[in-house]
């Protein structure tokens, strides 16, 4: 017979951690009494990240006496008290091997459905003082798990847990867990897992995403492994035109000694240029040509305090050979039926220029609206080349803004901004696709603006020039800094290059892994777990080599690391 053991709350609070303040519910303790359980949690209790945990499908989250005590004996700890990891319910029996997904218990007056496995989450480690827990309660099988409340009702220690009704397909909390987070995702579980309706949509939604091309083949944690790139490392390509395309902007035509492989529209590369400093600086350029057309375009502005841009503009000419990564990224077009609107502001046009060639090239019937924002026709580029492909398309808009115009104006510019005014005048298709690039206040504008209007918030994606915008669930944001080397002596291990912060400083051994020196520069970082399991961290290695100290529960695919736990053992450039 199962029985719950106690009833744990805990309001959230901030907790200082590594120099940065936590908001979390972590911290549960045991209270006496009956207690009210309600849709969303149990009275006197909340949580601090609502994007991970709580809302109706993890109203209650439940641990065992038993895995309890296989802890205390593996960690070496003594007395932990209920509430130690995190839970709200304490219980004596129903162990993570035995409870399926959907299982219905009554417990007291409440009656429950058991919805998903606990969310591998850093902030488990940093109650315990175990930064390894997350991945270690997966790999022992012992994560606990969620409950939704379907009766409201008081509950209290010393209750007896009663099944009521058994979930579809019979599959356990554990052999859930192992299926998302470990290797060796069986198609057939995939697919049954998919079918439980007590499960939670986010867990659903990634056994989905799992599932790569229909191949049978499963990516880690839900999260797709790259694509592996055209080709390894640095290689050398040679400039073969340089035309002027505004008064700031220069494009630089790049050829190899073949055609040149096929890239995504939208994709970026990376340069290393040599003789530009010491170490050589990294940079990202979005690709503004034709991705099949056999040779690459970068599209640079030249800034006022650009160290690098000005040294391509001031050397790069024809026959100059630049080192060159292969074509990566994720703000891709993507294909479909329906409208495409390409947003841009400045020389944010780049990526969506490189769409829009591919929807001429194609003469894609989708309607398709150019929407783009500079402050005057000096500012201009590309314009007689975007009028070319928009003359190629069944079905073309074109409204471009100059913000401080000189006059009179073009046939086709209107002087102004783009406001929320404008943009509702437009008359757009809210069942477009939209791709946005500029500056970050542009693209929070123009996102905001959109789904205003009714555009759904999933299919409006963005590119951000330079770093990526960071995932640190539950830590309170402080005011950003820019990249910058680490406080202290320098590290005398191999180089590590975060190539869209621009940012190169060498490894510590005062760091224990890549994750940690990011955060010592103030480098956007992407984690959840912080121990390898969860696959948020996964970054793109443009060159060079790493390994782990405590090797990943399942790898990332090739050319790629977990930043959360690996360690360079050689120069290392990452896409950070």
């Amino acid at each position: 017979m199962a029985t719950l053991v106690s009833v744990n709350v805990g309001m959230p609070r901030d907790v200082p951690w590594r120099g940065r303040v936590v908001h979390t519910g972590v911290w549960k303790r045991e209270v006496p009494g009956p207690h009210m359980v309600r849709r969303l949690n149990i009275d006197g209790d909340g949580q601090g990240d609502l994007a991970g945990h709580g809302g109706e499908q993890r109203a209650v989250l439940v641990y065992q006496l038993e895995a309890y005590r296989h802890w205390e004996e593996h960690l070496a700890r003594s007395h932990l008290v209920p509430g130690s990891f995190g839970e709200n319910f304490t219980v004596e029996g129903l162990a993570d091997e035995d409870v399926c997904i959907g299982d219905r218990y009554r417990i007291g007056e409440a009656e429950v459905e058991v919805t998903q496995p606990r969310v591998t989450c850093f902030r488990v480690g940093m109650r315990m003082e175990e930064p390894r827990l997350p991945s270690l309660l997966v790999a022992h099988r012992r994560p606990g798990f969620y409950l939704r409340i379907l009766t409201e009702g008081r509950v209290a220690a010393g209750d007896e847990i009663v099944l009521v009704a058994r979930g579809r397909h019979g599959l356990s909390v554990a052999d859930v867990d192992g299926l998302l987070y470990l290797p060796g995702h069986d198609p057939e579980l995939l697919e049954a897992a998919q079918d439980i309706p007590a499960l939670s949509p986010g867990w659903r939604e990634s056994f989905r995403s799992m599932r790569k091309n229909g191949s049978g083949e499963a990516s880690p944690a839900g999260i797709a492994v790259a694509e592996p790139p055209a080709w390894a490392g640095f290689r050398s390509l040679t400039v073969i035109d340089v035309v002027a395309e505004s008064g700031s902007v220069t494009s630089y035509r790049l050829a190899g000694d073949g055609r040149l492989p096929a890239y995504l529209a939208g994709q970026f590369l990376t340069v290393r240029v040599t003789d530009a400093g010491d170490p050589a600086p990294v940079r990202t350029y979005s690709l503004s040509g034709d991705p099949g057309g056999g040779d690459y375009r970068i599209s640079v502005k030249r800034e006022t305090k650009g160290a690098v841009s000005s040294y391509l503009h001031a050397h790069l000419q024809a026959g100059t050979r630049l080192e060159v990564a292969a074509p990566r990224g994720g703000f891709v077009l993507a294909a479909g039926t329906g409208p495409v609107l390409l947003l841009s502001a400045g020389v944010g046009l780049t990526p969506v220029l490189a769409m829009l060639h591919e929807l001429a090239d194609e003469q894609d019937p989708r309607p398709v609206w150019w929407i783009y924002t500079t402050r005057d026709a000096q500012s201009h580029p590309f314009s007689s080349e975007v009028a070319e492909l928009l003359a190629r398309l069944p079905s073309s808009h074109s409204v471009i803004c100059y913000t401080s115009p000189s006059h009179p104006l073009d046939p086709g510019v209107r002087a102004g901004r783009l406001t929320a005014e404008t943009m509702a005048g437009l008359g757009l298709p809210v069942e477009a696709d939209a791709y946005l690039c500029g500056p970050e206040g542009f693209m929070d504008d123009m996102s905001a603006y959109l789904a205003d209007l009714g555009v759904d918030p999933t299919r409006i994606h963005t590119e951000r020039f330079g770093s990526r915008s960071p995932i640190n669930p539950g830590v309170v944001r402080a005011a950003g800094r820019p990249p910058h080397q680490p406080s202290g002596r320098p590290g005398a291990g191999p180089a590590v290059t975060f190539a869209r912060s621009g940012l190169t400083t060498g490894w510590s051994e005062a760091y224990s892994s890549l994750l940690e020196l990011a955060e010592a520069c103030d480098v956007p970082t992407r984690w959840s777990c912080r121990s390898g399991v969860c696959h948020t961290g996964v970054t793109a290695v443009l060159s060079g080599d790493a390994d782990y100290d405590i090797s990943p529960l399942e790898p990332p695919g090739d050319d790629e690391l977990l930043i959360c736990s690996a360690q360079p053992t050689a120069d290392l450039v990452l896409d950070l």
